[in-house]
């Protein structure tokens, strides 16, 4: 099985670029594009946050727009610039299979892996959340199944990464979450974005790992004293369930480069 993920597209209004500089539309459209070449094709896209740059329906409209342009199923969840009710609207509650006016999470149960979209965000604010309601509601679906492979799919990571985004904006509600991720030993991975940098790290008997941005690229500061962007290639994981039923996570960075060059005809030219 192959998944797909692709994170924080911060899609602007139509025609227009995100904070002025970043063609974030464009390069949702350079991805969308990738993908559908891709050989072996993702049997699934999973679309983890920050849908739209100012929350507005406008934005989460065209970002439905271009994501139908995928040649396979996608899902998506929103993230802290997204707002939830709007997000349903926009996607009419297709891509984001639960209730109107509930939390967006769901389960998607008909693949090799198990897939579990939970909602980690608190309206008008940076930092993430798990409730006590949503806590109860992963560990109902944990234990309808606690043998299938499982990846669970969230906005924030529930760990701090050592950038602003985790280490100062918070995560509510990381430790009930934690005691329930622990009580079970099939879960995969904790897929997450937000932080706009690939990252990974154990947690509670699991992985957590995040996504890198559509094409702006969080600067690394340990230090916790700036935050900035930069603007780089269109990038997206995916996530390789493999015939060992081991869990293989790729980067893409979607850059102009030279090559590919074949290793064997590379070499015998060297050779010569």
């Amino acid at each position: 099985m192959l998944i797909a993920q692709i994170s924080d597209l911060h899609i602007p209004k139509p025609g227009s670029k995100t904070y002025g500089i970043a063609p974030m539309a464009e390069n949702l459209a350079e991805c969308i594009t990738h993908l559908n070449q891709l050989s072996p094709q993702p049997d699934i896209v999973l679309v983890t946050g920050d849908i739209s740059s100012t929350g507005t329906f406008t934005e989460l409209n065209y970002a439905a727009t271009l994501l139908a342009q995928l040649q396979m199923p996608f899902y998506v969840i929103p993230g802290n610039h997204d707002d939830r009710q709007l997000l349903w609207d926009a996607f009419n509650g297709e891509a984001c299979p639960c209730e109107k006016n509930s939390f967006i999470q769901y389960v998607i149960d008909q693949h090799e892996l198990r897939l579990i979209a939970l909602d980690s965000t608190i309206p008008r604010e940076s930092g993430g959340e798990i409730c006590e309601q949503r806590v109860k509601w992963l560990d109902k679906c944990l234990a309808e199944d606690n043998s299938k492979p499982t990846i669970i799919f969230m906005h924030h990571p529930p760990i701090k990464c050592g950038v602003q985004e985790t280490d100062l904006d918070g995560f509510i509600g990381s430790q009930q979450l934690g005691k329930v991720i622990e009580k079970y030993n099939n879960i995969e991975a904790v897929v997450c974005g937000h932080i706009h940098r690939p990252a990974h790290s154990r947690w509670h008997g699991t992985v957590v790992s995040t996504a890198p941005s559509m094409g702006m690229q969080e600067v690394l500061d340990l230090n916790l004293e700036t935050e900035a962007f930069v603007l780089e290639a269109p990038a997206y994981q995916l996530h390789y369930w493999t015939s060992e039923q081991t869990l293989i996570t790729h980067t893409e960075y979607l850059h102009d480069c030279s090559g590919p060059y074949l290793f064997k005809e590379y070499k015998r030219i060297k050779d010569k």
